[in-house]
């Protein structure tokens, strides 16, 4: 019973808490030259519209001379001016008293609105229920680079405009940014799928050089999704303090990390070149030194090249988000392929875990910080206050796409965090791996991806009704998990679902030898081949099986491989043949 009370109470103080936050919204300051030439420009201001209310037509609001009064914070009768602020807009320091205390005496002087400018983080300027009642002119804050912008723009003889357009409840980035995910999702599931089950048909592949061995996949266990939520949160606790001396370091891994993942992706495709294969043999390279390819190498050149021109131009807000999408993408793919979730067991895990990471630090860390935001977001989107004003690029991010003018204020950027597409994709891919081992025309993945994209719409949903960042895990994870749970249990299939059976036995027939439907029967001597037989006169008898799997199916695959006689006179299928000299 106490606990339940305490619950309540503990609710209840919540509830409250969220109540008496201050409303505030960004508006714009439309500010053009009274000596005319250039076009006015708008800049963002924070304002609490219990003091008043701004037009949301420029057309509507009122263009007043500003007035820069900057060397006076406006918190006595001494500092206003001799002939007041008649019809003026006055620009004051904030600091020393109350925010009513400032907008009082300028309304008293005859001002229309009050500007106060602020070098730190704007905040909403707050005041009671009595004095927004006897408050009525606009009252807003205006950060200090931005104040130094307009009189280093337009001089010292400005008017000014006070409004707040409409904001559109979602931009049209969105769509970008929702097929970006999908596709990314989509395509490393199924890679990473399909590149599993075929190095468990082939043990060994022929070697052909360093650029062929293709990188192990990691299993996660357990212990590693402990040690990995533990390093996460340690992580963003240390990003909140010291953000601008760790920021620097997520940048190079970045670099690092993106540039390989990019390396990864592009290899498959630069090895079908028809050019480019002659080969390096004498060199000191740290990582190709086992004769690399040119077209190999040229390709790593450039990898690491795109990522150098980012981390240069990483802050052009014009076009390098284009190349931080392309590395960002790349390097979600690459861990997709690596990293590899066993069982449902273990995707439940880690998706439940990472569940209540993602809401503890979005809901619940405000309730903790002396300012009130989420640590989360703060981090994701880079403190306010921060010397180096440096962004962390672990994200992917589309500018807004709308005609609003609050889309200088409020983030011009929208932001989805790599593990939102990390963390689904992972148990995107192992449904893919469970199809192909039951054979069950990919149901599990298109399902499991279709969830993911159904998640993503409604964390957009709730991003646009709640205006404020959102836990796109607290949606993607119940969407994903019930769907391919529920799949499971309707095909009768959960629990080998949820244990991964089936994966460490022997695997399915290759869908390039199917089983025949007569019934066994002993083989002929002339279906049986010599293992000293050469391949070349192995060929000629006509009762050997010609058909091969996919990946040996070129002509400088199929040299070097040699035909084995099937393995069990029951299903008259031939195993996937093996290269000379390793063991399956």
């Amino acid at each position: 019973m106490a606990a339940a009370v305490a619950a309540l109470a503990w609710f209840a103080t919540a509830c409250l808490i969220l109540a008496a936050q201050v409303a505030c919204e960004y508006g714009m300051v439309h500010v053009v030259s009274e000596m005319g030439g250039r076009k006015g420009k708008d800049y963002c201001i924070l304002y609490n519209p219990q003091w008043a209310h701004l037009p949301h037509d420029l057309s509507k609001a009122s263009l007043l001379q500003l007035r820069d009064w900057t060397t006076s914070t406006l918190c006595s009768s001494s500092d206003l001016p001799a002939k007041g602020f008649s019809n003026q807009i006055p620009l004051v320091t904030r600091g020393n008293c109350t925010f009513y205390d400032k907008v009082r005496l300028a309304q008293g002087s005859g001002a229309h609105g009050l500007l106060i400018v602020s070098k730190e983080t704007l905040v909403p300027p707050g005041g009671n229920k009595t004095q927004y009642e006897e408050i009525g002119i606009p009252v807003a804050l205006l950060s200090h680079k931005d104040m130094l912008d307009i009189f280093k723009s337009f001089g010292r003889a400005v008017r000014a405009a006070l409004y707040a357009p409409h904001e559109p409840m979602l931009d049209y980035n969105m769509v970008i940014i929702f097929v970006m995910a999908v596709g990314t999702v989509a395509l490393g599931g199924y890679w990473a799928g399909s590149r599993d089950v075929k190095k468990r048909y082939m043990k060994h592949k022929r070697d052909d050089g360093p650029e062929k061995q293709e990188d192990e996949a990691v299993d996660v266990t357990p212990v590693m999704t402990c040690v990995f939520v533990v390093m996460c949160c340690s992580m963003l606790v240390l990003l909140y303090y010291f953000y601008d001396h760790l920021v620097y370091v997520i940048i190079g891994i970045f670099c690092l990390a993106s540039s390989t993942g990019l390396y990864s992706c592009l290899s498959p495709l630069v090895q079908r070149l028809p050019f480019g294969k002659c080969r390096i043999c004498e060199n000191s390279l740290p990582y190709f030194h086992k004769c690399p390819q040119v077209r190999m190498l040229l390709l790593a050149l450039f990898c690491v090249a795109v990522s150098v021109v980012w981390g240069v131009f990483r802050n052009e807000d014009q076009w390098a988000w284009i190349l931080q999408d392309t590395l960002g993408i790349a390097f979600c793919l690459y861990m997709l392929k690596t990293i590899r979730l066993p069982t449902f067991k273990a995707c439940t895990l880690l998706l439940m875990v990472l569940f209540i990471y993602d809401v503890f630090f979005v809901f619940i860390t405000p309730f903790l910080t002396k300012s009130g935001n989420s640590i989360m977001v703060e981090v994701a989107t880079g403190p306010a206050n921060s010397a180096t004003h440096e962004k962390l690029p672990m994200v992917l991010k589309v500018p807004r796409l709308n005609t609003s003018p609050l889309a200088l204020c409020d983030r011009p950027f929208s932001l989805l965090g790599f593990g939102d597409i990390l963390v689904p994709g992972l148990l995107v891919a192992y449904c893919h791996r469970f199809d192909i081992q039951v054979q069950s025309s990919r149901v599990y993945f298109v399902a499991c991806t279709i969830a993911y994209g159904i998640g993503l719409l409604v964390t957009f949903m709730a991003l646009a009704l709640m205006q404020r960042g959102q836990p796109a895990l607290l949606y993607l994870v119940p969407c994903t998990l019930i769907t391919s749970g529920a799949l499971a249990l309707w095909r009768r299939e959960l629990g080998m679902f949820w244990t991964g059976s089936g994966f460490a036995k022997e695997l399915p027939q290759p869908p390039w030898a199917p089983a025949t439907t007569e019934g066994p029967r002993p083989l002929k001597d002339s279906e049986v081949v010599l293992s000293q037989q050469p391949p070349g006169e192995a060929q000629d008898k006509s009762t050997l099986p010609t058909e091969q799997p996919p990946e040996l199916a070129h002509p400088e695959d199929a040299a070097g491989v040699s035909t084995q006689e099937p393995t069990s006179p029951v299903s008259h299928t031939s195993e996937p043949t093996d290269v000379p000299g390793t063991s399956a």
